[in-house]
């Protein structure tokens, strides 16, 4: 019997979250489910963080104890063959007995994707945020910035528990351009609930005039309630789960 860690690709669309829950598709389950006909014993997948129902992942980080005899390269084989076509498995590696992806995980990386267009194009709308007019990207990194370092951001978010903290480092945050696609990447050492979502929502409100840069300052350094408005699940990309090197 050995642990293994594996980072998992998937299409949120048809998935009810990436935590497992009753009678719904949820990623774990999906994994899960997979699993056992591989002779898995174990009764649940532990996974790096929790993504919301509709948001994406390139970087999802999972661990496993699994009776596996044959070589690394060969589990990643079976499990891509067994998996369905919106879940996909890019690395397995042995992993030391104790490793837990989430309590291990030194910081997280998600990628939020938007399209400026008047029209909505069919081909974008299922990973990507329609917003126009176009955002002016000076403006969208200026607010970023503000963003960056350790604040209570419970305006912008809710503990995963009650009576959670809702202090976290955000570690960067940065806005860019490619090819018609305006990106916000962001670094943090973990996320409140809804917590990425209501910062681009919110830095989408600042440029269109419906808040200014000193509201946003207070939210960050007096926060008295949640701010109103998620931009939607589909933009959203768990994309980097970042360890120390021996993790």
């Amino acid at each position: 019997m050995a642990r293994y860690k594996i980072i998992l690709a998937y299409d949120g669309t048809q998935f009810h979250g990436s935590q497992r829950q009753r009678n719904v598709r949820t990623v774990q389950g999906v994994v899960e489910e997979t699993l056992r006909k591989l002779n898995w014993q174990g009764t649940t997948l532990l996974l790096a963080g929790r993504t919301d129902a509709g948001v994406h992942a390139t970087g999802q980080v999972a661990a496993f104890d699994l009776d596996w005899r044959h070589p690394v390269d060969n589990l990643r084989s079976a499990l891509n063959a067994l998996l369905p076509e919106d879940v996909a498995v890019s690395l397995v590696e042995a992993a030391a007995e104790d490793f837990h992806p989430r309590f291990h995980a030194l910081s997280r990386s998600y990628q939020y994707r938007i399209y400026s267009q008047e029209t909505r194009n069919p081909l974008l709308e299922r990973y990507t945020w329609r917003v126009w007019p176009a955002p002016d990207m000076d403006v969208l990194q200026t607010a970023a910035d503000q963003l960056v370092g350790v604040h209570d951001f419970s305006a912008f978010g809710s503990p995963m528990h009650a009576g959670g903290s809702t202090v976290r480092d955000l570690i960067s945050a940065k806005w860019h351009q490619t090819d018609g696609l305006l990106y916000f990447d962001v670094t943090a050492n973990a996320f409140l609930y809804h917590m990425v979502r209501r910062l681009v929502s919110t830095q989408i409100k600042l440029v269109q005039g419906l808040i200014d840069l000193e509201q946003l300052r207070c939210h960050l350094h007096h926060p008295l309630q949640p701010i109103q408005g998620l931009a939607p699940a589909r933009g959203l990309t768990l994309v980097n789960v970042h360890y120390r090197e021996n993790n």
